[in-house]
């Protein structure tokens, strides 16, 4: 009886560890699956260079995060001549699982990607070589607006100054080295809804800033945690201590919820005024990973139509320690 037991085991665990093997051969090998990259040629019309100049610097947050950003300075503005060379590194040391590089999307860095292959990167989160990309990148988000924006942030992109800056594999620990592969989806692209459809556009417009990436806490799977969207809390680790987002909910005592339009509108502007002057941050005392100075440059219609959106989300009462120094 022992033996027939022992034997059920063996079979068992066998058969169990060759699915396993089987499952992870196929995520390996034969993910992600996204498609192929269009073969499509965007015309590089100023019309579209502006409008992707304006997405990319300002909303969508492109050079933000591939540029050098100056943390010796209050928000972070980026040093100048560093736009879309690449580099960062988003690590293990500041919570993820792995250490992913920014990379140059000067043309020294993607001369050699055609539009299509630009254009499933940034909106399924497939590289030209078929590699997915870690969701730092916010492919997710950049998928489900208009796939006409998108193509405008390429045409700008293309314009960019030629910067050689040779930028590291970014590399995923295990598990993460297997479940990545899982994360890349088709594109699920969305018309921009009409201007004067205030309620949809500021909804259109805090999908391709990913607002809700960075305002949500998250599980240590790195999904948003249900019920908390956008009640702040996720934590970035600087060079001086932890900062964490604000709640940005219209919730009275914890969040936005006292916050006119027109003080949330200036809140942003204060940073374009001329009259700002970019202040040092010292040893252990408060910066921010919020890009200010980048996002000041929205329109004011724009950033009322955010205002207006965030109006309708759930209020969540969730009081956040915005900054504490490193033990």
């Amino acid at each position: 009886m022992k033996k027939k037991f022992l034997k059920i085991a063996v079979i068992t665990l066998s058969s169990l560890l060759l699915f396993i093997a089987g499952v992870a051969l196929y995520v390996r090998l034969m993910l992600p699956n996204v498609g192929n990259a269009q073969n499509v040629k965007i015309l590089m019309t100023p019309e579209r260079i502006e409008r992707g100049k304006y997405l990319s610097d300002h909303v969508a947050g492109c050079i933000d995060c591939h540029s050098t950003r100056d943390w010796n300075t209050l928000y972070g503005p980026i040093v100048e001549g560093t736009e879309g060379k690449g580099g960062d590194v988003f690590s293990e040391q500041m919570g993820f699982p792995g250490n992913y590089f920014a990379s140059n999307i000067t043309p020294a860095g993607v001369e050699n990607w055609t539009d299509g292959e630009l254009l499933r990167a940034i909106t399924t989160g497939v590289s030209k070589n078929g590699d997915a990309l870690f969701p730092i990148m916010p492919y997710h988000a950049f998928g489900k607006v208009d796939e006409e924006d998108i193509k405008s942030i390429i045409a700008y992109v293309r314009t960019l100054k030629r910067i050689e800056n040779k930028v590291p594999e970014s590399t995923s620990n295990f598990p993460m080295n297997f479940i990545i592969n899982t994360m890349p989806q088709k594109a699920d692209f969305h018309k921009m809804p009409d201007k004067s459809d205030v309620l949809n556009y500021g909804k259109y417009l805090i999908t391709m800033a990913d607002c809700i990436d960075c305002h949500t806490k998250k599980t240590d799977k790195g999904e948003l945690i249900v019920g908390l969207e956008y009640a702040g809390g996720f934590e970035f680790s600087l060079p001086g201590g932890i900062v964490r987002s604000m709640n940005i909910t219209p919730d009275i005592e914890t969040g936005i919820g006292k916050w006119g339009k027109d003080f949330f509108i200036k809140r942003f502007k204060l940073y374009a005024d001329s009259s700002y002057e970019n202040r040092p941050v010292y040893q252990g005392s408060f910066n921010s990973v919020m890009p200010w100075t980048m996002m000041a440059g929205m329109t004011e219609e724009d950033l009322g139509a955010i205002y207006t959106y965030l109006r309708t989300v759930k209020p969540v009462k969730n009081v956040v320690e915005k900054f504490s120094t490193k033990k």
